[in-house]
């Protein structure tokens, strides 16, 4: 073969550049996209699984139902029995129960109720509250976020709280039912319907006393004009339309209307089991006569921090608000005497929602205030002897202290940043 025949061949033989950058582009593709489930399908998937969560979430629940407290034995159950024998709607003439009407007048219906037994009604009647505090928390934060799914994690989120959980399905307590209510008043002060709010306020205080620790936000919005003063004509007119059944079947007026009065002397201690500021005085001698004081000493603070809101002259956005409401949840439990360790329920629920408001400032907040309330639950849930806690309460008093100054450092600093120069005299 010639010399001209072995270069054709060799240049017939070799690809051209279309086939070479063909072959470069072949093998530096990326690979092909695999198709992922459909929009729908993905609804679906997540459908499912939030479906799941909530059924896992009842299970928990439903699988504590027969555990019985000492406190069941003790009052619910004796309630229960006097009710039955009494003829049902006529022992509301009696004073059977140291809770207020409203709740007794569930104890009347209870044994007409379609429940395997007295505890399980009990208990399900505090978990429909556990439901309407989701269902609050839920709108309160969907007033942030856009997102539902952000409204939907925080109200999960509170409704699997272990302390929720415990005092509900486990303990048979009812803190739910006034905090619930109270987180309705605390919604419809957001949406600034001030009538509503009252009568919110007006359904928890006619369920439990606690509903006071909400005070001083209350305070707090009628002085700066969010809520107008008749508006509060609203909570007595809830309180007493709610003892006239009880009234009309023959109850004694004084002492239903007195009723909250009387259950401030029925503990003399100055805490019980509670982690606030008295735990580091237990066990000292003489400290009942400090009662009215340590009174005293909590409405003092209270126009304290109210003072210092009216004179920070700062607009109360919905964040404010319910920093406010926090610190007030926070405060007055920890100060007051005669605390029980779930009074700090109102507080666990709406830290929570705030720390929603405020992730990246207070997320730690909600998580301490759990783990205290926490604590102070094991020891009465499960029988501990005397002295017998399972971690120093004065520990979990020091924590919430911490708590509660990191609220109030906070909103100092948020106030006094965002605060309303005053006009400049003539």
């Amino acid at each position: 073969m010639s010399l001209s025949g072995s270069l054709r061949q060799e240049t017939e033989d070799e690809p051209s550049a279309t086939e070479r950058t063909t072959e470069i582009a072949a093998t530096t593709a990326e690979p092909p996209v695999v198709a992922g489930p459909s929009e729908r399908t993905r609804r679906f998937y997540v459908a499912v699984l939030a479906a799941l969560l909530v059924l896992l979430a009842f299970g928990v629940r439903l699988s504590l139902f027969r555990y019985e407290t000492a406190d069941y034995t003790a009052f619910y159950r004796r309630w229960y029995d006097f009710v039955v024998s009494h003829g049902g709607i006529e022992a509301l003439k009696y004073e059977f129960s140291d809770l207020n009407a409203p709740y007794r007048y569930f104890m009347v219906l209870l044994p007409h109720l379609p429940v395997p037994s007295p505890l399980a009604g009990i208990k399900a009647f505090s978990v429909f509250f556990d439901m309407v505090t989701a269902f609050f928390v839920y709108r309160i934060v969907a007033l942030r976020y856009p997102s539902r799914w952000i409204a939907a994690a925080a109200a999960f989120t509170v409704f699997m709280l272990p302390t929720v959980v415990i005092n509900s399905a486990m303990w048979a307590q009812g803190d739910a039912i006034y905090t619930a209510f109270s987180l309705g008043a605390v919604y419809f002060l957001l949406r600034k319907q001030p009538w509503w709010a009252c009568v919110f306020f007006g359904l928890a205080l006619s369920f439990k006393l606690q509903a006071i620790f909400l005070f001083p936000l209350l305070l707090v919005m009628v002085l700066l004009g969010r809520v107008p003063w008749r508006a509060l004509v609203a909570i007595p007119v809830v309180y007493l339309l709610l003892d006239v059944p009880a009234l009309l079947v023959g109850a004694s007026p004084a002492k239903l209307l007195t009723i909250y009065l009387s259950q401030t002397s029925i503990y003399p201690d100055m805490t019980l089991s509670a982690p606030n500021i008295w735990q580091f005085f237990r066990g000292e001698h003489g400290m009942e006569t400090m009662k009215t004081a340590a009174v005293l000493l909590t409405a003092l603070l209270i126009f304290t921090l109210c003072l210092l809101v009216v004179l920070s002259r700062v607009e109360l956005t919905d964040t404010r608000i319910l920093l406010i409401g926090a610190i007030s949840a926070v405060l007055v439990p920890f100060v007051l005497p005669s605390m029980h360790e779930r009074y700090f329920y109102l507080a666990d629920v709406l830290t929570l929602v705030l720390a929603f408001y405020l992730p990246r400032q207070l997320w730690y907040v909600p998580i301490i205030v759990e783990f205290c309330s926490l604590m102070c639950y094991i020891p009465n849930i499960f029988f501990a002897k005397a002295g017998g806690e399972t971690v120093d309460f004065r520990i979990l008093a020091a924590l919430e202290l911490c708590a509660l100054v990191v609220l109030v450092r906070y909103a100092v600093w948020d106030f006094r940043r965002h605060r309303v120069r005053e006009p400049l005299a003539r």
